[in-house]
């Protein structure tokens, strides 16, 4: 692929080393000559010191017969700017780091992929690590919505359930769905209402209001609850 990008700073920087090492052809702009330099000395790829809100310069970078633009500048309203122009040269791919949150809808108002600031889904992470360490990785959807992975704790109210009985039961809250589940030594399930939750298995959740303790702790995951002990729901 023909990638330009845009910024060589904290976000830039690793995205040309990755896109560098995928043996794609890569065209850098950077504004500041300092990183221009330093990017042009580490890694295999042509980069312009120059300003890319300009039109003449996405053009000066083949912008025009590139497969993806991605703008990572440190200012939303500098990104916004760089894609449109790119739009205007008729860029298949537009993608660009968003810093504020509540800017991505004018992203994808211009029609342009807006990915929110790594900085602050690595935190969020960091976050997830510390209070509730049964979740395994999350993915956000839209402002609510998430998709996690957690494993079913010894003492979760769902283990010995299938998913049918689960919601008879009233115990998977609403906009929510288990997707997928993984048992150690078997392949990957797609879960059906017949489908028993044990002790043990990994399981892919859909939540529309995100991985909330009201969602989460049917799994055992009841770490914010501040060390308070945890009763299991009998069964009836």
């Amino acid at each position: 692929m023909y990638i330009v990008i845009v910024g060589a700073g904290g976000i830039g920087t690793p995205l040309i080393e990755v896109a560098t090492a995928g043996g794609n052809e890569v065209v850098v702009i950077e504004h500041d000559a300092a990183k221009a330099e330093a990017a042009a000395t580490e890694y295999d790829c042509l980069v312009l010191n120059d300003d890319a809100t300009i039109k003449e310069t996405l053009e000066d970078a083949g912008a025009d017969r590139a497969d993806a633009l991605i703008s990572t500048t440190e200012r939303d309203a500098t990104n916004i700017m760089v894609c449109l122009l790119a739009q205007e040269l008729d860029v298949p791919d537009v993608v660009s780091v968003v810093h504020d949150p509540d800017h991505l809808n004018v992203f994808r108002q211009i029609g342009v992929t807006g990915m929110e600031n790594p900085q602050r889904l690595i935190a969020e992470h960091l976050y997830r690590a510390a209070t509730r360490p049964s979740i395994v990785d999350f993915m956000r959807i839209g402002e609510h919505a998430e998709v996690f992975e957690v494993t079913v704790a010894e003492d979760a109210d769902i283990a010995g359930y299938t998913l049918a009985e689960a919601d008879e039961a009233g115990l998977l809250p609403e906009e929510t769905l288990i997707v997928a589940v993984e048992r150690e030594g078997g392949d990957p399930i797609t879960p059906r209402g017949g489908t028993r939750i044990e002790v043990g298995d990994l399981l892919a959740v859909y939540s529309g209001e995100g991985a909330t303790p009201e969602v989460t702790d049917v799994f055992g995951c009841d770490e914010d609850h501040a060390g308070a002990p945890r009763q299991r729901r009998e069964r009836y």
